[in-house]
């Protein structure tokens, strides 16, 4: 899953703490190769081609397709670098989400007036999860899949829960 909670042992570290990213289907070494076999493949119709003028008429578009798979790819990577950070601690409950072009947003509330709330159909998207307390509602894991989303629920209600019962 695209998210972790991370072990938190040292007396003075939050009592919870959660770090969530999209998830990536073409890792970079992936990204090696779709660009190795779209050269190749783009090569095929073009050695035919050796020793004439419509090879110079071709070229252009075929790099062109190629510096656009390229481009594009990389801007896929490029917004999809967003993480979001939750601490929960005895006092106080913090999300900052890392925006790809360096923005931050945070948000922040005492856990005990914190409820978890899951919007089946309501949301954006099914199973949308939110954060609400200190007068706003936040979402939090927005672009994990359908059905991630309820499990990153259940176990951010459980994380409340303990911190509000063993504070």
């Amino acid at each position: 899953m695209p998210y972790e909670w991370m072990p938190t042992d040292a007396p003075d570290s939050p009592q919870a703490e959660l770090h969530l990213w999209p998830f990536r289907s073409l890792p970079r070494r992936g990204f090696v190769w779709v660009m190795g076999i779209g050269f190749s493949m783009m090569l095929i119709p073009l050695l035919g081609l050796l020793g004439s003028i419509a090879l110079w008429w071709l070229l252009p578009f075929a790099l062109g397709a190629m510096g656009a798979l390229w481009f594009f790819i990389e801007k896929s990577y490029k917004d999809g670098e967003i993480l979001e950070e939750l601490l929960i601690q005895r006092d106080l409950i913090t999300l900052t989400r890392h925006d790809p072009r360096g923005d931050e947003q945070h948000w922040n509330a005492n856990p005990h007036w914190v409820t978890v709330e899951i919007h089946k159909r309501s949301g954006p998207v099914p199973n949308y999860v939110t954060l609400k307390g200190n007068g706003r509602e936040v979402e939090i894991g927005a672009f994990l899949s359908e059905d991630e989303r309820p499990k990153l629920y259940e176990e951010l209600r459980e994380a409340l829960l303990r911190v509000k019962s063993f504070g």
